[in-house]
């Protein structure tokens, strides 16, 4: 199975091709059809197509050829022999997408031939090497906005093993019999593909219970062969894959989620980020007021203090000749009254002078709220957007920093009102 974990795997499959398909093989990969059932394919790209080697006839045709020239052999096949094989060299689409999409995956795959070369023993046996780069993925598209293509590589060969013919009985010369005649290179499709006994580090065969040795599948073997080679070539971000998994339909799933995973903590990170900013901004804000409330209550008792102008004409009698006679007490009083009214001038200028930079400092704080207060509106539109499930999870945890940040703020507050 799969593994849900968004690594990046290799895949390599080899599909035996009976001879009544290769013709559609063949229509399918040079893309010869005027039609194709999957709606994937997009005929407008079919020139961003790549042949590492192109077919320079129908693949029966080079088939032919292949054996009449003696580079391959057909002798002693049954009737129902397996002529082609196909090799499909993949690595999920998120992985060339994040490291530049076409181009890099023609340099991908440019590597992968030469993996191919390998594995079925040499250029002449491969009749066609293409990579196909005109099949969209939809679902990563959709995920994304834009269009993604799933690159991936075809190579249709001849599955062949060297086999040596040895002089018969019937040889004149008798010291030849038993040895190598010739070597031809048979077409066999089982024996190319001979499970192999498996080995431990040390390099010794795994046995069983019996005694028998434990065999390594010739699938398992094939995708070590081209894991290694992609790593050897300085592929080293990609891991080994497994056959006949789903690895690619799942991690674009998984790409999918983990987009909108990664953009809901994005989102979250940021709300919260922005609400801390409005709670600072808010927090100031509310200190600034208290400070204007204060300072405004200091200047109340301390014009109260002051002496009024009906209490100052109200002292005093005036003489015959225009003088203001005063008593002991009322001379007294007004010389208290002036002192208080000099220093309540004082105080009340220091006063007026803090209170207008405390409005300009709480306007600028306001002003810094509503501001803040707007740029958070998209994220929090988003939120109420997200699917239910979605939308649950980021309300607790957004219920979770609010409680801890109300919290924080009654403290807050508290201290505040103390050091007021």
């Amino acid at each position: 199975m799969a593994r849900n974990d968004g690594i990046d795997r290799t895949s390599a499959r080899n599909v035996d091709v009976p001879d009544k398909d290769i013709g559609n093989t063949q229509k399918h990969n040079e893309r010869e059809k005027d039609s194709y059932r999957n709606p994937d394919i997009i005929p407008e790209r079919l020139s961003y197509n790549v042949h590492f080697k192109k077919a320079s006839a129908s693949y029966t045709e080079l088939f032919a050829q292949m054996e009449s020239s003696g580079t391959i052999s057909t002798r002693g096949l049954k009737p129902d022999a397996i002529h082609y094989g196909e090799l499909i060299f993949d690595v999920n689409s998120a992985y060339f997408h994040n490291h530049g999409g076409y181009e890099f995956a023609k340099q991908f795959y440019a590597e992968a031939y030469q993996a191919a070369v390998k594995i079925v023993g040499g250029e002449q046996y491969i009749l066609s090497a293409v990579m196909h780069a005109d099949e969209i993925n939809r679902a990563m598209s959709e995920a994304l906005g834009q269009d993604v293509y799933h690159y991936h590589l075809h190579v249709v060969y001849v599955p062949v093993v060297g086999k040596q013919i040895l002089w018969s009985k019937r040889c004149k010369d008798k010291a030849l019999v038993g040895t190598v005649k010739e070597t031809i290179m048979q077409v066999s499709r089982s024996k190319k593909w001979l499970s192999q006994p498996a080995l431990d580090e040390a390099g010794n065969p795994v046995l069983q219970k019996n005694g028998k040795p434990v065999l390594k599948k010739s699938y398992s073997i094939l995708q070590d062969d081209f894991y290694q080679h992609m790593r050897a070539a300085g592929y080293t971000d990609v891991e080994r894959g497994e056959r006949g998994s789903t690895e690619e339909h799942l991690t674009v799933t998984q790409f999918k989620v983990a987009q909108e995973q990664q953009r809901l903590e994005d989102v979250t990170a940021q709300i919260a980020q922005k609400e801390q900013t409005l709670d600072s901004a808010q927090a100031a804000v509310e200190k600034k007021q208290k400070e204007l409330q204060f300072l405004q209550k200091q200047t109340k008792e301390q014009r109260t203090a002051a002496l009024t102008v009906q209490e100052i004409r109200s002292m005093g009698k005036k003489t015959i000749t225009g003088n203001i006679t005063l008593t002991p007490s009322e001379c007294s009083t007004l010389k208290d009254y002036a002192v208080n009214g000099i220093l309540a001038k004082a105080e009340n200028s220091r006063l007026e002078a803090k209170l207008q930079s405390a409005q300009k400092s709480a306007a600028v704080w306001k002003q810094r709220y509503e501001s803040l207060k707007e740029q958070a509106r998209p994220y929090l539109e988003a939120v109420k957007l997200a699917p239910e499930k979605v939308r649950a999870f980021l309300n607790a945890i957004l219920t979770q920093t609010r409680e801890t940040k109300q919290h924080d703020q009654s403290v807050r507050r508290k201290s505040q009102d103390m050091e007021l």
